[in-house]
């Protein structure tokens, strides 16, 4: 039975809760003792303000400003200007499945009781997320340190009644009717509640966790068309024997080959041909363990990074439970650019060695098909093209791939000297997964083409199951015809999260349970 509801613990939410989250709307509340951590930390925050103690970022400046004293009748106009003054982003805005994760995870953020502020904005936070009315957040502007001030500005305005937002219905709205939409007016922000709200990590974490998840679809994708390749060519299952992988040690290679056999288990097609005389396959089959496993590796250190910080105190100055105010830097988003150049990684190397057995089915000599996997061809080109499209989206990716987390900027009059450049490469994931699925997309379609030329007997149920779906949207090719709906259709078919079990086992936002 589907989940309907999800409770958050501030601290404990897991891949499997944050991928639902971003799948589609779902109720999202907390447990009444998290709140009341919020209200011990904002009551600290209220004595500091009522003693007149100076403390960065309550009833001060904010960056190279904060030396400067704010009087106390001047504090909400403060928070106020600091949430104005930074809605400064430009470029398309981030897609709604995005930002309701963004919500959540800032509530989770502000719920683990360090950010000194009032339990209604994380509520609040909620309340939009559960309606699915979403802020305009333009998805450029962020370096990743201090926090992902500007996207989450824009975050901040809606909820003192700035800014626009778009409903469940895709309409546009103001701030101040988002609000009311959820039966709220606008904050007044009490001290420390705007930077609080900007300063933070959730944008880029986001971001990422969008180019994850899509990037698990992809991988999974690829997984079936390498194994309706390896069909199609007659390759051999012995490079996935378990004892391979297992003298080695590579923990997701030995998930990768186990996979692979066990969507193979019961093929006609594989012992057909044991004694074909065929001494090894290309690498790009060979390899798949390998390759696809060190991929898989990559993607479970990068969900482990970006699970932490979906739970983190990423704003600052961070308030303890003694009535310590510590200014630090957890803002500082490296943790999520690393994982978002890992994920960058692996999905340009999916990419890579799916276009890779698309050329070897379309290569007669190697694969034993009719060239370009097509009858009469010279006349027909077959598939020739698309191989040219899968070649050039691949390598746009390994451009895309180049780490975003060697480069920084400084900001603030130096004063933010170093900066993450998080958001960037959280953001370039988006671009490289939709790439990876039309390659991915190309060499499943190539090799159902494959199959269907020299078809005699059946591979396995859920090798047919998916062969059965690719055919149900784009059908054989008896002749040049034009090609891309084919494409797009295969490439809506890569981004599906609706693979059978042995691959979604291994992933690592389906391993992790509600």
């Amino acid at each position: 039975m589907k989940t309907t509801n999800i409770h958050l613990h501030p601290g404990q939410v897991n891949l499997a809760q944050l991928r639902r989250i971003y799948q589609a709307p779902i109720e999202l509340s907390f447990e009444p003792q998290v709140l009341e951590k919020m209200n011990t930390s904002q009551a600290i925050v209220q004595g500091i303000v009522d003693q007149d103690t100076v403390v960065y970022g309550i009833n001060t400046g904010f960056g190279k400003l904060a030396s400067t004293q704010i009087p106390h009748d001047r504090l909400a106009e403060l928070q106020r200007n600091l949430v104005i003054s930074h809605s400064v982003g430009t470029g398309t805005p981030i897609e709604a499945n995005t930002v309701r994760l963004i919500l959540a995870m800032k509530a989770v953020s502000l719920a683990r009781g360090h950010s000194g502020v009032r339990p209604e904005l994380a509520n609040a936070l909620l309340a939009l997320a559960n309606a699915n009315i979403t802020p305009i957040i333009p998805s450029k502007g962020s370096v990743g340190a201090s926090g992902d001030l500007a996207p989450l500005a824009h975050l901040a305005c809606v909820l003192i009644g700035e800014g626009l937002a778009k409903t469940s219905d895709g309409s546009l709205v103001s701030g101040k009717q988002a609000m009311a939409l959820i039966g709220l007016e606008p904050f007044v922000l009490q001290p420390k509640e705007g930077l609080a709200l900007l300063n933070g990590t959730q944008v880029s974490t986001g971001l990422a966790l969008s180019g994850l998840f899509g990037a698990e679809n992809v991988f999974a994708a690829a997984l079936v068309a390498g194994a309706l390749t390896l069909e199609a060519i007659h390759g051999s299952i012995k490079p996935y024997d378990a004892r391979i992988h297992e003298a080695r040690g590579q923990a997701g290679q030995i998930a990768v080959a186990k996979a692979v056999r066990e969507l193979l288990d019961g093929s006609e097609i594989i012992p057909s041909h044991a004694n074909c005389g065929r001494v090894q396959d290309p690498y790009s089959i060979r390899c798949v363990p390998q390759v696809m496993g060190a991929c898989l590796d990559n993607l479970a250190h990068a969900a482990k990074i970006l699970q932490i910080e979906a739970n983190a105190a990423s704003d600052n100055p961070l308030v303890f439970e003694n009535g310590d105010v510590i200014s630090g830097g957890n803002f500082h988003a490296e943790p999520v650019a690393f994982a978002a150049d890992i994920i960058a990684l692996a999905v340009s190397e999916v990419g890579a060695i799916s276009e890779r057995r698309t050329a070897l089915l379309l290569d007669t000599g190697l694969s034993g098909l009719p060239p370009f996997l097509v009858k009469d061809s010279g006349v027909n080109s077959g598939f020739m093209i698309a191989q040219v499209t899968s070649a050039a989206l691949a390598s746009e990716n390994k451009s895309l791939a180049h780490p975003a987390s060697v480069d920084s900027l400084p900001t603030s009059a130096n004063q933010e000297d170093h900066v993450s450049m998080a958001t960037f490469g959280a953001r370039r994931l988006g671009d490289m997964v939709n790439n990876t699925a039309v390659v991915v997309g190309i060499e499943a379609m190539s090799a159902a083409q494959g199959i269907d030329l020299k078809r005699e007997l059946k591979s396995s149920d859920l090798v047919e199951a998916q062969f059965d779906a690719i055919r149900s949207k784009v059908a054989f090719l008896e002749s040049d015809r034009f090609m891309a709906d084919d494409i797009e259709a295969m490439r809506l078919w890569a981004h599906q999260d609706t693979w059978p079990d042995v691959l979604l086992n291994i992933l690592p936002s389906h391993s992790s349970s509600l």
